[in-house]
Parts: C-alpha cells; structure tokens; sequence
C-alpha cells in the first residue's frame, strides 16, 4: 500500500531524527480515543456509509473506543457489521513509524522481539525507520472451522531450524496473524465460528499479551485492539463463544436493522447499482416489504433478512426496466410497479423459512409484497379522489401492462382525466416528465385501486390488464 500512497518527504527515516523530533509512542487504542476525541469536538463524520445506527449503535461503540475495550459486534446477518470494522481504521493516525523490515512493524523506539532488540542496540540513533499507513495496520479474518492455531498465533517454522537454530530459539518462530497485526486492528468476522480450542489461544494474546506456540512461552507485549463480529444465532446453532474469551472482551454491542423506513430507503439509495430510474414510491414499496418480512412468523427471524434484500430487490426492479427499454425501444429505463413482480421469484432463495411453510414460499411473498404496495399508495394517495379513474377503466378504458409493455402504452390507453395529473403530482412528478415517470404513477394508482377492489386486474403470461 506504502507504494502507491505519497508518503511525505519529511518523514524521519531514522531512529535518532525520530527522537530528535520529540516523538513519543503510544498504544493503538490511545490512538483510536485521541483521534476519536479529536473527530467528535471538530464534528467530523466518523462512519461513513453507516445508516440508521446515530443514537443506537455508534454511539456504544465509541464509548467502547474511549473506554479502550476490545469489542463484540453481536447481530443477524446484513447489519453492517463488517462496514462498522472497515470503517475503523480511519481513526488510526494516518503514518505510524515501524523498523524498517522487521517482522511485526514494531516501533523504533520499543521493539519487541529479540532481533528488533538486537538490532535497536547495535544500531542505536541509526536504526533505520520505514512508515506504515493507516489502511495497512487493520487486519481482517473470516472466522472458519478450519482455522488453526497456527493461522492466528504462530507455529515453528521448520525452515528455520534446520538452518541450525535450536527449538527453544524464538527465532524459529513464523507469527500468525494476530501478532502480524501488533500495532494495528484485528477483525474477526463470524467468530463462534471458531472451534472452541482455537478460541482458547485468544485468551492470553487479549488479556496478557503472550503467545504459546508448541509449549514455548514467547512474552511479547503485543499491542493490538481486537473487534469481532457475531450472529447470535450461532450462540446455539453452529457454535459459540466461549465463556472466558466473552468475559475478556470489555463491550458487546447489539447491532440492527433499520429502524425506520427512511433508514431502509437511504441505504437502499446508498448501496444498490441502479441502471434504471427507480422511483422513491418504489423504493417505500420494498422497504415495507422487507419491514413485513422481519415481522413475519412464516419466516425464520432467527436468521433474519438481510439488508442486502431490500438491495437486491431494488437493483431487480431496475434490471427489469431495464430490460423492457431495451425490448420496447424506451429511450430511458424507469421502473414500474410491474416490475415488482420480477422480486419474488429471483430473490425468494435469499430467505429462510419456518418448517411449516414449505411450498407456500411464493404466497407469502406475494401476499406481503401486495400488502407493502397498498400500504404505500394508501399514504401517497390519502384523501385524492379516483372514482373518475375507476369508472374510465370500468367503461372500457382497459390498461395492459407488462415487461414488454412501453409506457406510452399504458398512457393512450387511457382518456385525459385530472386526477392523472393528481396522481403523478402525489409522487413528485411534473406534467412535462417522461413518459416512464407517469407511467409508473398511473400504474401504482390503478394496483392500488386493485388491491381495494374497486377494479379488477387479469394476469398472463404476457402481462396484466386492468379492467
């Protein structure tokens, strides 16, 4: 990373110039409370891309950071757990002194390990010092059932004893990840995935920063702060962790979903690729959807429904507008509420159910998307009055819909009436906007008017006509 980022020339390059500058070390989590002292009175946005967690999460986690706890993460999938520990490195300061090829990137003014040491006393103010940017201190590791001590910790490296350097030499030694990280952050995704003695060789490395490797006792005042992830479902199903290594971590923090539909919608906003116009009618649609599901008992909550749902669903709904542009000759892609029905059979697989609902998957997911769309239209179209709408489709004013269906389509098949303009008004749409744009309005009026029975709709292959 060093080579691609401009490290600044006056950087010291020496132990001495180092000291000469009144350089003083400190500890990782002294820098995390320093920087994040320093973020919080100039009011500077600490977590980025983070939505929905203001006055729950964020601000537990840092008064875990002030505190300098080691933290867990504790939260069903798609919480943005793994965008919290990505996010925490900006808090590190931005260049940190190591001994220039030393095996942890130690400080040149207290090394650690006997060669550092070694090398800091015959070199003194000479010692030579390279610079490590903050992006390289954080370490990340998706917890499996098949790490080993080894990957974490460290084992004996053969190599190195057969060059002739006895067993009980800590030279022989190849580091694993956590010491790797020292000066830096660990992250640990998923970490009851962990088998229960791999865990067990956390427990002096948190708290009394040794290491034990093949029976040999390696004191190392390892600096790290150390932050893991955790579903709590995995507390009974897959795995768990176990009591000590709970009790040296000084925070567990209790991640969510979106609490509001705003939240759902602004991260949905944030995240999703959008090739298509997707209207924010739409985007309501999924977030409510997404909203039913987490309430419902026909789906397993112990699982959850992932954030990445109402993302993918929207980056859905955009591929079908833009596949109907493309089959129609649209000059520009906006989804409709048609194609919402593109939903339920692609992204069904994302969710898992209760026992007692297989094969009626899709009529759940159908009754609570129609629930989600006339939920929505209930609020756009409070108190606006559609009868002359009713009574145009009812007198022979058919409208035919569908993925091959272009907008203009849908407008000429009905008669210059007010309340269209009402309608596409109630959304935010202008008169002069584009065919798609009041095309989707109409069409969320219309399923609207289904949904309370006051039309009728026939579905086929082809698509559906409102009559």
């Amino acid at each position: 990373m060093t080579d691609t980022l401009a490290q600044p020339a006056e950087l010291p390059r020496t132990a001495g110039e180092l000291r000469a500058r009144g350089h003083h070390p400190r500890s990782v989590k002294a820098e995390l409370r320093g920087n994040l002292l320093e973020a919080l009175r100039s009011g500077r946005t600490l977590w980025p891309g983070v939505v929905g967690f203001d006055r729950t999460v964020l601000p537990q986690l840092e008064r875990a950071l002030l505190a300098g706890h080691d933290t867990v993460l504790l939260g069903e999938r798609g919480q943005g757990k793994t965008r919290l520990l990505r996010a925490l490195p900006e808090l590190l300061d931005e260049w940190t002194p190591v001994i220039s090829g030393s095996e942890l990137d130690e400080h040149p003014l207290e090394p650690i390990t006997p060669v550092s040491r070694r090398r800091a006393t015959e070199q003194g103010d000479a010692l030579p010092v390279a610079w490590r940017h903050r992006s390289e201190r954080y370490i990340e590791k998706l917890a499996t059932p098949d790490t080993a001590v080894a990957d974490l910790v460290g084992d004996v490296d053969p190599v190195k004893v057969a060059e002739g350097r006895s067993l009980g030499d800590p030279e022989t030694i190849h580091f694993g990840l956590v010491p790797r990280a020292h000066r830096g952050i660990v992250a640990i995704n998923e970490l009851p995935d962990l088998a229960e003695r791999i865990q067990v060789a956390l427990l002096n490395v948190m708290a009394e920063r040794d290491i034990q490797i093949r029976g040999y006792s390696l004191r190392l005042p390892l600096d790290v702060f150390l932050v893991a992830t955790a579903n709590p479902e995995d507390y009974t199903n897959r795995g768990r962790i176990i009591t000590p290594l709970k009790d040296r971590f000084g925070a567990e923090i209790r991640t969510h979903y979106p609490e509001t539909l705003d939240a759902e919608i602004a991260l949905v906003r944030q995240e999703a690729a959008l090739e298509a116009e997707v209207g924010d009618h739409l985007l309501e649609v999924l977030a409510r959807f997404v909203a039913h599901l987490r309430e419902s008992p026909a789906v397993d909550q112990r699982s959850g429904v992932s954030a990445r749902f109402a993302i993918a669903a929207a980056e859905t709904v955009s591929a079908a507008a833009v596949h109907r542009a493309a089959v129609t000759g649209e000059s520009a892609a906006v989804g409709r509420p048609v194609d919402l029905d593109a939903v339920i059979p692609v992204l069904r697989g994302k969710l898992e159910f209760e026992a007692g609902e297989q094969g009626r998957e899709d009529e759940v997911l159908g009754y609570l998307l129609r629930r989600s769309v006339a939920d929505t239209a209930r609020g756009v179209f409070a108190g606006l009055d559609m009868q002359s709408l009713v009574d145009a489709v009812s007198g022979g004013h058919r409208v035919a819909t569908g993925d091959r269906i272009a907008a203009h389509e849908v407008l000429t098949a009905l008669p210059e009436l007010p309340v269209l303009q009402q309608v596409a008004e109630r959304l935010g749409v202008r008169a002069e906007a584009s065919p798609g744009r009041i095309a989707s309005a109409v069409e969320l009026a219309l399923e609207s008017l289904y949904l309370a029975k006051r039309l009728a709709k026939d579905t086929d292959d082809d698509g559906m006509v409102y009559g």
